[in-house]
This record gives structure tokens, C-alpha cells and sequence, in this order.
């Protein structure tokens, strides 16, 4: 029986990969290794565990049920990390660059985005991150999946991306 890959695109089993993080069993020793096993996360539907790594003072406009609602016709279909800035296991802040691919009510779409990220007590936690089409001047120069600062925000809370995620 062949082992279930990783949804991070590490090409190594989730078990040997994200699957420790996502169970608890262990803490992300990177910023990139938090990324990734947030992008499973998504991946995998685990709401409490996208909750539980965001920095607890951004915890509370976090909604599982809107982020659940948002991933019910949502297919991931894989991750680029691009860049990293610092985020080491003894560094205190790091940055990630990535690209998400995902498949929404049948339309493929991408992520662009540069996640912030802390250390605090040996735990890297997400702080929040930048999309890619924030650079564009308006909504509709935007590519096909990026997210504007005025747009809806993806997680499906109802609130403008720079008031939810991207604040």
C-alpha cells in the first residue's frame, strides 16, 4: 500500500512531513515548515489547526465556519514556495512567498501571497500575509484567483480581504 503524499508538494509522505504538525506531535521547526503544514491544513479541511497556528492575537478574527464554508467546492492542487526570508529555528520572525493552486467551483485559481511569520516560545505561529495583486492599482487589473485588498476574502467570511485575512 503506497503511503498518502503530503498536499505541501514536498514529494515525501504526510506522514514523514506535515503529518506530525497537523497531529500535534510535534511544531513546525521553520516559518517555510509552518507554511506548509497550514497549506495541508487547507488541503485537509482542519480548521482547528489553521486556528491554532495563526498568532494568537489574530485568533479572534478567525472563523472556522467561514473558512470551512469557503473550502467546500475548493480542490487544492498545489503549492510553490518561491522565496523565504529568515523564519530558521533560531530566528524570531520569517517571510514566505508562495503560490497556492486551487480549483473553485470548477475554475482553477491561484494565491500569490508573502506570509509573515513569529517565534514565540520555540512555536512559529502565521502573522499574515500580503497577496500578490495587492500591487494593482484596481480589482480589475487583478489576474485570474488574486486577491485585492478590497475584494471578498477568500476564507468566505463575508468581509472585505484588507478588514479579514489581510488585515
Amino acid at each position: 500500500m503506497t503511503e498518502q503524499p503530503c498536499p505541501c508538494g514536498s514529494g515525501r509522505p504526510l506522514a514523514a512531513c506535515c503529518g506530525p504538525c497537523l497531529a500535534g506531535a510535534m511544531a513546525a521547526p521553520t516559518a517555510e515548515a509552518l507554511m506548509r503544514s497550514r497549506y495541508a491544513a487547507y488541503a485537509r479541511g482542519d480548521m482547528a489547526y489553521l486556528e491554532k497556528t495563526l498568532l494568537p492575537k489574530k485568533r479572534a478574527g478567525f472563523s472556522p465556519e467561514a473558512t470551512r464554508a469557503f473550502c467546500a467546492d475548493v480542490v487544492w492542487t498545489g503549492l510553490d514556495v518561491v522565496r523565504t526570508e529568515a523564519g530558521g529555528p533560531d530566528d524570531e520572525t520569517g517571510l514566505v512567498e508562495f503560490t497556492a493552486r486551487y480549483v473553485k467551483a470548477g475554475e482553477p485559481m491561484e494565491l500569490r501571497e508573502v506570509s509573515r511569520f513569529k517565534q514565540r516560545g520555540g512555536r512559529w505561529f502565521y502573522v499574515d500575509g500580503l497577496t500578490g495583486g495587492d500591487a494593482a492599482p484596481a480589482d480589475t487589473d487583478r489576474g485570474p484567483g488574486q486577491v485585492g485588498r478590497n475584494s471578498p476574502c477568500p476564507c468566505g467570511s463575508g468581509k472585505k480581504y484588507k478588514r479579514c485575512c489581510g488585515g
